[in-house]
């Protein structure tokens, strides 16, 4: 079985902003059932020195844009960092997903064998598309879905397992 780097990106980013937007349906109900501020949950981290969850999903947003546009050699647009509220973070998130949905599949071809630079605080890294994806893309952006989904089950969410593989 051959997967292609558009198969292993494009669909699991656009699932992974499926599941977070339920989790945020979850939170505000959440919110409103407690009688709290919603931007509570917004401004919510799991530790001083983490981002909140609205930093977790602009992660989720820059990884994911960054990633096709990296793979394959186009632009993304570019968000700023500015989102305060729960309707904010939906709005991020459907300019992400439609952005996402313009990057044709064809627009990949190569992209295993592409070399990408990543320009980090250290300096640059250099790598193949797919190492790229599979060492840096796939672990990164997971790990802001599950920091996401951590900071609303810590600030009282009822999200579980289930929410977070999407199968509710």
């Amino acid at each position: 079985m051959s997967i292609t780097p558009y198969e292993l990106s494009i669909p699991a980013f656009q699932r992974g902003f499926a599941v977070l937007s339920k989790l945020l349906d979850k939170a505000e109900a959440f919110a409103e059932e407690k009688k709290i501020k919603p931007e509570i949950l917004v401004n919510a981290r799991l530790a001083p020195d983490m981002l909140s969850l609205a930093g977790q999903i602009q992660r989720m947003s820059d990884t994911a844009k960054g990633a096709a546009s990296r793979l394959t050699g186009t632009d993304a647009p570019s968000f700023p960092d500015d989102e305060t509220t729960l309707a904010d973070l939906r709005t991020r998130i459907e300019k992400t997903t439609a952005y996402l949905a313009s990057v044709p599949e064809a627009a990949f071809e190569g992209a295993a064998e592409r070399t990408v630079v990543l320009k980090t605080r250290g300096g640059e890294l250099s790598s193949s598309g797919k190492e790229y994806l599979l060492t840096f893309v796939l672990p990164n952006f997971y790990f802001h879905l599950t920091t996401a989904y951590a900071i609303l089950r810590h600030n009282g969410v009822a999200v579980g397992k289930l929410d977070f593989l999407g199968r509710t």
